[in-house]
């Protein structure tokens, strides 16, 4: 019996593309860099911030000096730029409510930096919806390493069997299978539905409203 669904962020709750773009974009002009098209910032991120960093800079001037200061300078500006153009999904709000309203628990696990991930749920969703919300913290490793996730079933009381982990990454399915949760797939946000198939997805949800009905049948 399912008694939690663990959500990925970027991507699966908030569309938050056009402030990472933005953001990166500046940082990368700044430093004489040609930009990226928002749409190429759909296969840049997912793997946390120094990733993306990683991703965006052309490879033939990727040092470690080059690297670290795009990177604060990325920093400091998405510090204070975030959640400009950052919204939930359409339907995400209603299917949070009716998720409470099964009385499973809910929590967040994304690889975005822990202060940016509470931020966000935060400032987008209130602080009652969420019973957990984790980022990427010092000293533990990204998804799809199954560390954070299983530390969120522990703190919940819970078995890896009796939650969902939704995401829209085949990353975010990885974590799933690596943590022994049912991997749940959505298709509105930044990957396709071939790569969430890949990496392990056993259903995938076109609207947010479907989660529900995918809950219910597992």
């Amino acid at each position: 019996m399912i008694k939690a669904v663990i959500f990925d962020l970027d991507g699966t709750l908030v569309n938050s593309l056009n402030d990472l773009a933005i953001s990166t974009n500046y940082a990368l002009t700044q430093h004489g860099f040609k930009p990226h098209p928002v749409d190429a910032y759909k296969y840049f991120v997912g793997d946390g911030m120094v990733k993306l960093i990683e991703r965006t800079i052309p490879s033939d001037s990727l040092n470690e000096e080059t690297f670290k200061s795009v990177f604060e300078c990325f920093m400091a500006y998405y510090r204070e730029n975030f959640l400009q153009n950052t919204v939930a999904y359409e339907g995400i709000n209603d299917l949070l409510t009716v998720l409470l309203d099964m009385k499973l628990k809910l929590a967040v696990v994304s690889n975005k930096a822990d202060s940016m991930t509470k931020r966000v749920v935060s400032e987008i969703f209130g602080d009652d919806i969420f019973s957990i919300v984790i980022g990427k913290c010092d000293g533990y490793p990204t998804k799809p390493n199954p560390t954070s996730t299983l530390e969120v079933m522990a703190k919940m009381g819970l078995k890896p069997q009796e939650c969902v982990f939704v995401g829209d990454s085949g990353m975010d399915m990885l974590t799933a299978v690596n943590a022994g949760c049912y991997p749940l797939g959505v298709l509105w946000g930044f990957r396709t539905a071939d790569e969430l198939i890949k990496n392990g997805a056993k259903a995938l949800a076109k609207t947010p409203s479907e989660i529900i009905s995918i809950i219910k049948e597992i």
